[in-house]
Formats: C-alpha cells, sequence, structure tokens
C-alpha cells in the first residue's frame, strides 16, 4: 500500500503550524501522567509509559490513516497487559507487542481493516465497560495506600487481598488520592484548557512532599528513578518458542488495539468532518507497536480522549502529533528526576477517572434496557471479562452474537408457494391463490426471499423438496430477493436441483440476482441447470413452463391456475394469453 504525506500537509503553512504546536503542547502534557500511570497499572515501570508515549505518539501520526490520532498506552490494554506480564514477564511482553506489531502491519497490508469493525457492539460495550471495572478497583489499593499485597490476574483474588490488608490502611494516601480527585473534577470546569489530570497530580504531589515526606509510597520509593533519557535500542529475542507461546496474547494485543485505534479514529472524524483510511490506520499502528518494543515501550493504540483533545485545541495535521511525542521527550529529559516524588495515590484518581470515562455506562444502561438477546450478549461478555479474561469474553461474545444474528436471519427467510393474481393488473404472483382448488399439478412456482446461507439452507431444501411428493413438471424457483447465496446454500439447491432432475422435472429459475448467479456459475451448478433456463422475468419462465407439460393431463383439469389452462383443460376454448406475469 502506497503512503502519501502529500496530501495529508496540502495547504500547509505557518499559521497551521502554530496551531499543530499549541494542541501537540497540551495533548503531550496531558499525555504524561497517563503515560506514566497506564505503565504502572499494567504492572511495569512508569518510564516504559513515556517511552510508549514517545515513539508510538510519533510513528502513529506520521504513519497512521487518521489525520489527528493521537496514539500512546491507553486505559483499554491494562488488564491484558497486566496478565501477560503476570504470566510471562516484561521481556516477553515486549515480544508479544512486537509480534503484535507484525500481526496489525499485515493486517493492513491486506485490508483487513473493515472486517474489525463488523465486531457487535454490545462486545465492544461490555468488554470496554468490564475493562473499566477492573482497572477503577485495581486502583483502590493505591488510593487507601495498602501495603503488602500480593497481585493475582483474576478480580475475586484482588479484591480478597483488599479485605486482608484493609488495616494496613493509611490516611496520608487518602487524603493525597482526595487533593488530586477534587482537582481533576474542578479544574475542567474553571480552567478549560488546563488538563485536570496535570494540576491534580502536580498539587497533590507538592503537598503530600511538603506536609509528609516518607509517609507514603512514591514511584521513586516503589520503581526507583526515572531515567532523563530514551534507553539504548534492544532487539526482543524472538525464536519459534516464543512465537508458539506468546501468539495468543500477540493476537488479543492485535485485536484490541485494532479495534481501540478504529473506533478513535471514527470519533476523530465525527469531530474533524475528515475521513480515515482503517487499513492505512492499522499499518501505522504495526509500525509503531514493532519499534516501540526496541526502546522498552508497551503496546500502544488510538487514544480517544487524547485525540479528542488534539483536535479540540486546533490541530491542522498530524504534525500536532509529532509535536505530542517530542514534548514528553523534552519532559523526559528535563523533569525525569522529579516524577520520582509523586505519590502512587496521586496517580489512582487518574485512573479511576480514565476508567470512569471509558466504562460507556449510558450505552451499557441502554442496551440492557431492550432485554433482547443482545443485552445478554452484553451482559455476558462484561462478567466474563470482569471474572475471568479478555480473550474469554470476547470468543464467547463473538459466538453468541453470531448465534443470535443466524437465528434472527433464519427468521427472515421465506419459502412460499405462489400463482398467479388474475384480479391484479399486472397478474403478480401471490401465496394466497394457492389452495386445494387452485394448485397446478404440474407446474410449481416458489417465491424465496432471504439470504440463502448456512443458517437456513436446510429450511429452504426442506420446504421445497416436499413437493418431491407431487412430482411437478417443472419447478419454477423465483429468486429476485434472494441477495446473498453461500456455498452451503448452493449445494442445497443442488440438491433440490438433483432430486427433481432424477424424477424428470425441469428446474427453472426468474429473476436471479448477480451474487447468487455467480456462485452457481463457480461451482457449475449453472451449466448443470441450463443456461435456457434462467430468466429475467417470471412471466417468460411461466411461457416456457407451459412448454414442458404433459397436456393430455391437463384435458379436463379444473384447477385453472393459469389464464392458459381454460385452453388446454378443453382445447376448443379460446383465451387470450397474459402479457406478462410478475
Amino acid at each position: 500500500m502506497k503512503i502519501s504525506f502529500s496530501s495529508r500537509f496540502q495547504g500547509y503553512n505557518w499559521k497551521k503550524l502554530q496551531k499543530d504546536l499549541i494542541s501537540g503542547l497540551i495533548v503531550g502534557i496531558v499525555a504524561i501522567p497517563l503515560g506514566m500511570a497506564f505503565a504502572i497499572a499494567s504492572g511495569v515501570k512508569p518510564e516504559y509509559g513515556l517511552y510508549t508515549t514517545i515513539v508510538a505518539g510519533i510513528l502513529i501520526s506520521l504513519f497512521g490513516g487518521s489525520k489527528f490520532q493521537i496514539g500512546g498506552p491507553t486505559g483499554a490494554f491494562i488488564p491484558i497487559l497486566f496478565a501477560i506480564v503476570m504470566q510471562y514477564g516484561y521481556e516477553n511482553l515486549l515480544i508479544a507487542g512486537f509480534m503484535a506489531g507484525v500481526i496489525l502491519l499485515f493486517m493492513g497490508i491486506f485490508k483487513l481493516g473493515a472486517v474489525i469493525k463488523f465486531i457487535p457492539r454490545p462486545v465492544t460495550i461490555g468488554f470496554t465497560t468490564g475493562i473499566a471495572v477492573t482497572i477503577f478497583t485495581g486502583q483502590i489499593a493505591n488510593f487507601l495506600g495498602l501495603r503488602n499485597l500480593q497481585k493475582h490476574q483474576d478480580l475475586l483474588s484482588n479484591m480478597k487481598e483488599l479485605g486482608i490488608h484493609i488495616s494496613t490502611i493509611n490516611i496520608y494516601s487518602i487524603l493525597t488520592a482526595l487533593i488530586c480527585l477534587v482537582l481533576i473534577i474542578l479544574t475542567p470546569k474553571l480552567f478549560r484548557k488546563i488538563p485536570g489530570s496535570l494540576v491534580g497530580l502536580l498539587i497533590s504531589t507538592v503537598v503530600a512532599s511538603i506536609f509528609y515526606p516518607d509517609k507514603i509510597a512514591t514511584i521513586g520509593s516503589t520503581y526507583g528513578a526515572i531515567p532523563k533519557s530514551l534507553p539504548i535500542i534492544h532487539f526482543p529475542a524472538l525464536s519459534i518458542e516464543h512465537i508458539q507461546s506468546l501468539i495468543k496474547p500477540a493476537f488479543v494485543i492485535a485485536m484490541l488495539g485494532g479495534i481501540e485505534s478504529l473506533l478513535s479514529a471514527v470519533v476523530a472524524d465525527g469531530m474533524s468532518g475528515t475521513r480515515h483510511n482503517s487499513n492505512r490506520e492499522l499499518i501505522g499502528q504495526g509500525i509503531a507497536n514493532m519499534m516501540t518494543p526496541l526502546f522498552g515501550g508497551i503496546p500502544a493504540t488510538g487514544a480517544i480522549a487524547r485525540t479528542a483533545t488534539n483536535i479540540k485545541n486546533g490541530a491542522e495535521s498530524p504534525f500536532s502529533g509529532v509535536v505530542h511525542g517530542i514534548v514528553v521527550l523534552l519532559v523526559l529529559f528535563l523533569f525525569a528526576p522529579y516524577a520520582s516524588n509523586i505519590p502512587l495515590a496521586s496517580m489512582a484518581p487518574i485512573l479511576m477517572v480514565v476508567a470512569w470515562n471509558m466504562s460507556e455506562r449510558k450505552e451499557f444502561a441502554h442496551v440492557l434496557k431492550t432485554k433482547t438477546a443482545e443485552s445478554l450478549v452484553l451482559l455476558i461478555t462484561f462478567l466474563l471479562t470482569v471474572f475471568t479474561d479478555l480473550t474469554t469474553a470476547v470468543e464467547v461474545g463473538l459466538i453468541l452474537s453470531g448465534i443470535i444474528f443466524v437465528k434472527h436471519m433464519s427468521k427472515l427467510l421465506i419459502t412460499a408457494k405462489v400463482l398467479p393474481d388474475p384480479s391484479d393488473k399486472n397478474e403478480k404472483v401471490s401465496a394466497h391463490m394457492v389452495h386445494e382448488q387452485h394448485n397446478c399439478p404440474q407446474i410449481s412456482i416458489y417465491t424465496v426471499e432471504g439470504a440463502l446461507f448456512f443458517g437456513v439452507a436446510n429450511t429452504f431444501e426442506k420446504s421445497i423438496m416436499d413437493e418431491i411428493n407431487y412430482k411437478p413438471k417443472v419447478l419454477i424457483l423465483r429468486m429476485g430477493n434472494v441477495p446473498y447465496m453461500d456455498t452451503t446454500g448452493e449445494a442445497n439447491l443442488s440438491s433440490i436441483v438433483k432430486h427433481f432432475k432424477k424424477h424428470g422435472s425441469t428446474i427453472i429459475i426468474s429473476e436471479i440476482q448477480n451474487q447468487p448467479r455467480k456462485m452457481l456459475q463457480k461451482t457449475g451448478l449453472y451449466e448443470i441447470i441450463g443456461q435456457e433456463h434462467f430468466f429475467e422475468k417470471t412471466g417468460d419462465a411461466v411461457c416456457f413452463a407451459l412448454t414442458k407439460l404433459n397436456h393430455s393431463q391437463c384435458l379436463g383439469c379444473k384447477h385453472f391456475a393459469f389464464r392458459e389452462c381454460h385452453q388446454l383443460s378443453n382445447p376448443r376454448v379460446i383465451v387470450f394469453e397474459p402479457d406478462s406475469i410478475k
């Protein structure tokens, strides 16, 4: 895929550069506390979050498919990355992140960007809300200042740890966390342009440092001093064993990263009036996630809140995202030693607010109120995300959604026996015309409506095969309302054709659409039926069918299913043939 930069900077000038510089500066400041907080919550050192913000932020802006996308570590990744660190270790997390980057790159190259968008909304809301609950509950210990807790992958074990160690509660941690939380909430209301998370972090850190130093856990006391430079590039030690053991977590990282980045790009499109390139976005995400582990960074994706901040502050091009990464790099060089004094209790409210904002609680409640099968999918995905893991939740959610979809689609398939309605001006066929006294013994016409796929193919075949008992001379299938046919539907149709041909019957198909026609041509069934047995209009198909009748059987017949039947039943009777049958 050709990646062009010129179109994204067309008409770029000094005024637009100024806007990008301002927007990039603001977003960079917002990203600093978030980058460290996300890293800590993921079970790694805070500087790794800053490295991710710098490297991934710059590369996603340069190579991604959204003009205003801001990339970096996000809250959605926290439970996944924490579980990987717990199970495989930090070094293997880097390898899994690199592998996820490769997967994303190939997904973009093979144009699979649109496929990710097909994940049902109840599934995405369910696991997003579940992730929010996991993040929120994971910060209770730091908020309360609890000590000596053992970290677990599942929620219930972590909740049990909180109960066991509740006696170690630290009043200074609670005070620090409350100061930070109040400022995070109030700052945007009083000063819209100033990021509340940064204000809360700085002021609560200053208060703790001045009034009760050494009373609460800080980044420095827990993780050591933050280096004021990027680490030396280190290539992951990839091997066949690593690939085999880490392919599943890598795939989960890639899928979540793809989903989050494309959701963020859609939000950006809505806010800016632009249109992103989903495949290019995946390529950009792939490149960023391949490069970030070389600097010790964790997996990254598009960040919806930071992208929205970027647009709101007047960004004009992807250069604002590059500026945001450079700002974080400069802060790392100049102020890294001071970051060691940040209390962990100051980080907790930041992540709790992030969890609250990403919880999609309104959408969650809205889907639940519908009390449909989708509500059940939402609830099960949510509970599995909270109490098991994201992989299981998404797999089960998708399977349930697929079953529900097939069930709904199967109800939409209609296979009805029809005959022309003489009272209709155009003699359209209708099901109500078929009854015991009005049903041609030699010609059966069926209208088929709905997609003919694996979920309904057996029902379709059964309804038609019942006609074998009558052994009609001609079977007409009216397929104008069949928009899609898969190989299962084709196989069942083939079974019908072979059975009727075995009884010496003629199969005629009318009004068939392009996709089903091409499917029959690819499988060879088109030639078996015979090109001369395909008609654009049902009226022409009926006229052809009348030439295949056993006229001796028509003599004396009183069904009169067609206007021609009067003459066929009594050759002495002369009637005018209809203009058309639709």
